[in-house]
């Protein structure tokens, strides 16, 4: 690839790329975000990965911006959205974390959405694949038979087809616009997180109906031959086989893009790639060498390049902004027996950092992230420092949208940053793991974490978690990545970070 840093690279300003081709009226480009779930820094091949190979997210490299320091607010799932679609950083809000498959809203409809602002920006707004941010208003009440409500229409989205939750959680069907999507009325389906139904068989005791079986946890409800977490009967027609989620998610996705090609529109696509359980279609089983976890990469990069490929079938990609990123850091095994770690050989999908996928180190929430638009960028590397939570009030500058007073509060305009202008870009991020341990990373590489009561390590997935009685403070841009807790050697540094932790904390009633 050409590799061309930003310092380097003469870009014309902000303003100009937003002109339009007639006098001086802004043109409103399409935006598309591509979230995907679980993949690690050094999962791409345009991160240096020769493990695996994944050709249309290194094209969108190859003429885009290629991001080395991009961060998301927490190292799961549920916070990570919650921060990107709101602006908020998750740790200020109780009941962010991860979310069961019948929890009620987190996003509540009275919040202000990134959503609302491309909505009444005068786009068209569609959200398909992954949510895991809670449907209705409560948790456990959700007429799964009926309509859903409130859901993804409420908090901003004119359309959307979404799993609940996760493919490891019930419910296993997609929901269209609050429906059940094929669901037969004569067979409505049930769902429960606490109390297992009477005659349907549970995995933990009947391992002979399993085709995959679990490592840990994931021991109830039985689905296509896959055991879940949480228990559930009914609604044979309506679920999905696991096989057939990516092309789901995807033909949703194009459909979206077809139907609106003629208006801006905003897409968030959240794939189901590469969360566990991974089961990818036939066409990819076998192919990357590394078991399923190999052959998810190869099936979300296929998700990359269809959705691409339409884009440029109807001539929009001089006008679309896309986004590629991973809701948090990779993790190996993560419930199931795939072989995920007998099969990853010399393949590091945390890249040269330390942690994974809930861990406070630099792995759980630097995670890969490129920006494509069209030819406007020709191989680029941008070493700025971003955080997730700044896209929401990018994108509002970008579709010249006003975020009503307190609505965004932690997100920054960086749109400089995602269109290549700043170099530089924050002075720091802050990120959470899943014992909502916080930790502040500056721009010249130096990460504090606050000491923590929580498990050093995660009892099943082996995943350091970077928890500590004692503070700690590593340098991220040495060699040693965070090898070597350097706090007592350099403890002005540590009391500066702490400092700003502390500021930004003050009050939040979460913690």
């Amino acid at each position: 690839m050409k590799k061309i840093r930003l310092a380097a690279l003469p870009l014309a300003g902000t303003a100009a790329m937003l002109a339009g081709c007639s006098g001086d009226q802004p043109r409103r480009p399409n935006v598309i975000i591509i979230y995907a779930d679980d993949i690690g820094y050094g999962d791409l091949s345009c991160n240096g990965t020769a493990a695996v190979s994944t050709p249309n997210v290194d094209s969108l490299a190859e003429n885009g911006i290629r991001f080395t320091n991009s961060h998301t607010t927490s190292s799961v799932s549920t916070p990570s959205r919650y921060g990107l679609l709101t602006g908020q950083y998750p740790w200020r809000k109780e009941g962010t974390g991860i979310a069961t498959g019948d929890a009620g809203m987190i996003i509540r409809p009275e919040q202000y959405t990134i959503a609302d602002m491309f909505r009444d920006a005068g786009y068209a707004t569609g959200a398909v694949g992954k949510w895991h941010l809670g449907l209705g208003d409560r948790t456990g009440t959700q007429d799964w038979n009926g309509t859903v409500t409130p859901a993804l229409a409420d908090i901003g989205f004119d359309y959307s087809y979404i799993m609940a939750a996760t493919g490891d959680r019930v419910p296993c069907v997609f929901i269209e616009n609050g429906k059940v999507d094929g669901l037969d009325p004569s067979d409505p389906i049930y769902v429960s997180y606490k109390e297992p139904f009477e005659g349907e068989p549970l995995a933990k005791d009947h391992p002979e109906l399993l085709r995959i079986h679990p490592s840990q946890g994931h021991d109830q409800a039985i689905v296509n031959g896959i055991p879940r977490i949480g228990y559930m009967k009914g609604g044979g027609s309506a679920l999905w086989r696991d096989e057939d989620i990516a092309d789901s998610i995807t033909v949703k996705a194009i459909e979206f893009i077809s139907r609106h090609k003629d208006e801006p529109f905003f897409l968030y696509l959240g794939t189901n790639d590469i969360h566990v359980p991974r089961v990818p279609h036939e066409r990819f089983a076998g192919r990357s060498g590394m078991g399923p976890r190999g052959d998810a990469l190869l099936s979300f990069d296929e998700t990359v390049g269809r959705v691409m490929a339409v884009i440029d079938e109807l001539g929009l990609d001089d006008n679309t902004l896309v986004i590629l990123s991973s809701d948090n850091g990779p993790v190996v095994d993560d419930g199931y027996q795939d072989q995920a770690w007998e099969l990853l050989g010399d393949h590091r999908p945390w890249g040269d950092f330390r942690g994974g996928k809930y861990s406070a180190f630099e792995a759980g929430t630097r995670v890969p992230m490129i920006v494509h638009w069209g030819d406007m960028f020709d191989g680029v590397v941008s070493d700025a420092l971003f955080s997730h939570i700044d896209i929401f009030a990018s994108l509002a500058s970008l579709a010249g949208a006003e975020i009503p007073e307190g609505a965004a509060p932690d997100s920054r305009n960086a749109l400089d940053v995602l269109v290549g202008k700043d170099g530089t870009g924050r002075d720091y991020v802050i990120e959470q793991n899943v014992n909502s341990t916080l930790s502040v990373l500056d721009s010249e590489g130096w990460k504090y974490i606050s000491p923590s009561d929580a498990p050093a390590i995660e009892f099943y997935t082996k995943m350091e978690l970077g928890n500590s009685r004692k503070e700690q403070l590593y340098n991220v841009s040495s060699s040693k990545y965070e090898k070597d807790n350097c706090i007592e050697e350099f403890p002005s540094k540590a009391e500066e970070l702490r400092k700003i932790l502390e500021k930004e904390t003050a009050g939040s009633k979460a913690l």
